[in-house]
């Protein structure tokens, strides 16, 4: 009878394991496939391209923008299912025979299916994908004011977008094919796909997600006007700044731009969400992690670090994107640049002054490296047992699953690895003759190439496995850039290229092995979903390079807020991020900034404090198994959460946190139909909205330096100018009053 018991056992499990090992995946993901659904259609050569050069040039001109706008795929994934719906059904089904050759194909092979959507949204949603390497042009060309060649610039782009997809094939047998890989971020999408795709009747007295989608976006764009060109200063709204202009001080505390933000609020969706992301999609749980940790080093840590002096903070302003020298004053960095190959000038540096930041600067940048660390000591503490156990599980199932979702797959044929391979020789090469080729205008040696390519290679495994199993995911943007600043400083332009290589390229490979897995999921030929792909990233690529060269060919004073117009929303806040950390870790080194010669090397403990602080949450959940608030403390969400500060100031933080617990709190408890409805079609809908309204003012009245009309609200600003004065006495800036 025991003997039995164990067969049925045994039994049992194999068949749960032959459906999937994973219950999430069991639950989501179906056990069932049509191979005959047409897949690479008409309908999807039409619509994936067109849609690709729209979001590429979309995605692009908005990240120069004072508030960026953050798009969802998911938007244009609703938009997809009505166009491909709508093409079904009115296009032709006759046969069409191309000229010259015996290839026919249908205008409309049958009806949309939810096979066809996936990978129309894969090719269409490349566009999203701004690639960082467009970056590296700008630094050089507008901050640095350097010569850069377009073929150049074109090629480093290509190549450092397609050298992840070379990587990815490596890893793909390991990543996607072994059943216990199952991605929980791709598992919403294949939810999100089917409830697409599923009949929705009209209930009486109400409306489907889709007519509920459409009217969010229409009320998102009508409204958007306002502040978008009628009233631009609703993006941040500090009253304490009304009542005292005079006043340092008041400006500092009130301003929502450059201070603590007491009293500041935006009216404007694109200020509350661009840079945080959109505050309806995200959990209590994480919203609240979010607002501690800005709580934690805005009004904690900065007022300490700050009113104390420390490191001269006080000369300086609170927050600003800006370095200084130490008089206070914007730093020369062409004092310390030998301008004729922007290399660093050491003599220039001693007689000139050490690079300061200002106080909230340096503390995000604390938090940015406490974030990692944060984000490996979690993992190990809170699912390092769990992830090795699949880990082990994976490896030794790696020659023979009996996962259903493979068996169901062995019906494609795989894509060869020859391709893989090809793209990444052919990528590698191309990169090194892009650094050493075109009078080295990107500085970087062959063997930075190199070794970005070794750092991806031992890297992509551990991310990839953590993405896989716990939807986690880390950037390696202050490894790449503190590795390189050690070992070839004083190279802005190289140390910028160097992560280019690195972060990017491992980014691509997870992205596509990711989407690889969303295609394994719903059973989408391999050799159609890598067409696909690099068809979207090539269009992607090129359309995002050439929007970028575009603005700032045409767009006067772009970068510059000094001088643009009034009103211009072209300051691109991002652009002026990147070109300080291209200066503090590119120009100086972290070696002259840090450790062991910098002001600054104290902010090393934060790597410890990250290493540390998920231990001690995790030995508390011992103790304290009750308390269930504990579980809730999420160390990298607290510490990366605040990183942005740096560039949307606190106005962001407030309005953003305001909207998401007020609508969890009372949206999600007391309307909970409601919200499981439409909650995310909302979401999409008010991104939509604002998206399509910035993209119509920018580029038909803002390209003839239309910005609005000319009163107190088309600042862009926050009306706090003495916000950005020092504090500390006998500091003279110009625009400041004297302490």
């Amino acid at each position: 009878m025991e003997n039995k018991n164990k067969n049925i056992q045994r039994d049992v499990e194999d068949d749960e394991i032959d459906d999937s090992p994973i219950e999430q995946v069991r639950l989501t993901v179906p056990t069932t496939d049509d191979p005959e659904l047409p897949i690479l259609t008409f309908r999807t050569w039409v619509l994936g391209p067109t849609t690709c050069i729209i979001l590429a040039f979309m995605g692009e001109s908005f990240g120069y923008r004072q508030n960026p706008i953050s798009l969802s795929s998911s938007c244009f994934q609703m938009l997809l299912v009505f166009f491909g719906k709508l093409m079904a059904a009115t296009l032709p089904s006759k046969l069409i025979t191309i000229p010259g050759t015996s290839w026919t194909f249908s205008m409309n092979p049958g009806p949309f299916n939810i096979k066809e959507h996936v990978l129309l949204t894969i090719l269409a949603t490349s566009g999203l994908d701004s690639p960082y390497s467009t970056t590296i042009i700008v630094m050089r060309k507008i901050f640095y004011h350097k010569y850069v060649n377009f073929w150049v610039g074109l090629l480093m782009i290509l190549t450092s977008q397609m050298l992840g997809y070379g990587f990815a094939g490596i890893f793909m047998k390991f990543l996607v094919n072994n059943p216990y890989m199952w991605y929980p971020f791709t598992l919403l999408d294949v939810s999100f796909y089917r409830s697409l795709h599923d009949v929705e009747l009209r209930p009486k007295r109400g409306i489907t997600k889709l007519q509920f989608f459409v009217i969010a976006s229409v009320a998102s764009f009508a409204y958007a006007i306002i502040p978008g060109y009628f009233f631009p200063s609703l993006s941040a709204l500090s009253i304490v700044c009304w009542f005292w202009k005079s006043s340092v001080t008041a400006q500092l505390i009130g301003s929502g731009r450059n201070g603590f933000g007491i009293g500041s609020f935006a009216l404007d969706w694109n200020a509350i969400s661009g840079y945080l992301s959109n505050p309806l999609a995200f959990p209590l749980s994480t919203i609240i992690n979010i607002a501690f940790g800005f709580v934690l080093l805005l009004y904690v840590i900065t007022p300490i670090t700050y009113w104390t002096n420390t490191n001269n903070a006080r000369h300086f302003p609170l927050s600003s994107l800006e370095i200084f020298d130490e008089n206070g004053q914007v730093y020369n960095v062409s004092r310390a640049l030998n301008e004729n190959d922007l290399t660093f000038n050491q003599k220039g540096y001693q007689n000139y002054s050490k690079l300061y930041l200002s106080a909230v600067y340096v503390l995000t940048l604390g938090f940015d490296l406490a974030s990692i660390t944060a984000s490996l000591s979690h993992f190990i503490v809170f699912h390092g047992r769990e992830v090795w156990q699949q880990f082990k599980q994976a490896y030794d199932s790696s020659e023979n699953t009996g996962d259903v979702h493979n068996r169901l797959m062995k019906k494609y044929k795989p894509v060869p690895q020859w391709w893989f391979l090809a793209i990444l020789i052919t990528a590698t090469c191309l990169a090194i003759l892009s650094c050493e080729g075109f009078g080295k205008q990107l500085q970087l040696p062959y063997w930075g190439i190199l070794l970005s390519c070794l750092l991806v290679m031992i890297f992509i495994l551990p991310l990839g496995v953590l993405e896989a199993t716990t939807g986690k995911s880390i950037e390696m943007n202050v490894v790449s850039e503190m590795l390189i600043g050690y070992m070839y400083p004083g190279r802005p332009i190289a140390n910028m290229v160097f992560k280019a290589y690195s972060v990017s390229t491992e980014y691509h490979a997870l992205r596509f092995i990711s989407e690889f897995k969303l295609a394994h999921y719903m059973k989408i030929a391999p050799k159609s979903m890598f067409i696909a792909q690099i068809t979207g990233t090539m269009i992607s690529s090129v359309v995002s390079f050439s929007t970028s060269w575009w603005l700032i060919s045409t767009v006067e004073n772009i970068c510059d807020p000094k001088k643009l117009p009034k009103g211009s929303p072209w300051t691109c806040p991002f652009m002026n991020a990147n070109y300080v950390g291209s200066v503090i870790w590119g120009v100086m080194g972290p070696q002259r900034i840090f450790f062991p010669h910098g002001i600054y090397s104290k902010l090393f403990y934060f790597f410890l404090i990250g290493l540390v602080a998920p231990v001690l949450v995790w030995c508390l959940l011992k103790c304290f198994p009750e308390k269930k608030w504990i579980k809730g403390i999420n160390i990298p969400n607290i510490t990366s959460g605040a990183i942005m500060l740096r560039a949307s100031g606190a106005v962001s933080y407030w309005s953003w946190i305001t909207v998401g617990i007020l609508y969890n709190l009372i949206v999600y408890n007391k309307y909970k139909d409601w919200w499981a409805k439409y909650n995310y079609v909302l979401a999409y809908g008010l991104d939509m909205g604002i998206a399509f309204m910035s993209l119509l003012t920018s580029f038909t009245l803002g390209l003839q330096g239309i910005y609005g009309v000319d009163w107190w609200g088309l600042d862009v600003g926050d009306h706090c100018p003495l916000a950005q004065c020092p504090t500390a006495p006998g500091v003279t800036v110009d625009g400041c009053p004297p302490v």
